[in-house]
């Protein structure tokens, strides 16, 4: 029989897409009420790799990632994306085909190892967690870098997004490093 051990605590990280930028300090004082302060925020970045979320959002999404200062227990993943569909909800619009979104928010987290992402959606290479959600190992840290597996969305594959998540990758070891931090 193995020892148990608890595992080291994650960084929360969320991506988001949006057409209106304008809304992000508001669905950010909406995240931070939850998950703490925010300790990262990369630049907008395009968001070109797919038109899936057009006819939802419109054109010209961008997508922002945020961490979170505040280190989470990665058990915790299903609630963070539950969490995560609320705001999305309470920012939703209502059109003649429905309700869109004016924001996406993936919810994840990176620890040393990977980066892990919460999905409502099946799939083979995902593990059901609760109550709808599924966890994906996104990424995984090898040879001093993150790499993409064969399932990897192509955005997450690319040299701009790996730099962005192996500095936040950074941030949370040096937080590991900081003993005062626990």
């Amino acid at each position: 029989m193995g020892t148990i051990l608890m595992p080291q605590p994650v960084k929360a990280i969320i991506g988001v897409l949006t057409v209106e930028p304008s809304l992000l300090s508001t669905v950010y004082a909406e995240l931070t009420q939850r998950l703490g302060p925010i300790d990262f925020t990369s630049e907008l970045l395009p968001f070109t790799s797919t038109t899936y979320y057009e006819s939802e959002m419109g054109p010209d999404i961008q997508r922002q990632f945020i961490s979170f200062e505040k280190l989470i227990d990665g058990g915790t993943l299903a609630e963070m994306k539950l969490f995560t569909n609320k705001v999305e909800q309470a920012f939703a619009i209502k059109r003649s085909k429905g309700v869109a979104r004016r924001v996406n928010l993936d919810a994840g987290y990176i620890c040393l190892a990977k980066l892990v992402l919460a999905s409502t959606k099946d799939h083979a290479h995902r593990i059901y967690l609760r109550d709808g959600i599924y966890a994906e190992i996104t990424l995984r840290f090898y040879r001093k870098t993150f790499q993409p597996w064969e399932w990897s969305y192509p955005d997450y594959r690319s040299p701009t997004y790996i730099a962005i998540f192996n500095q936040i990758r950074e941030n949370y070891r040096k937080q590991l490093d900081n003993e005062d931090i626990f």
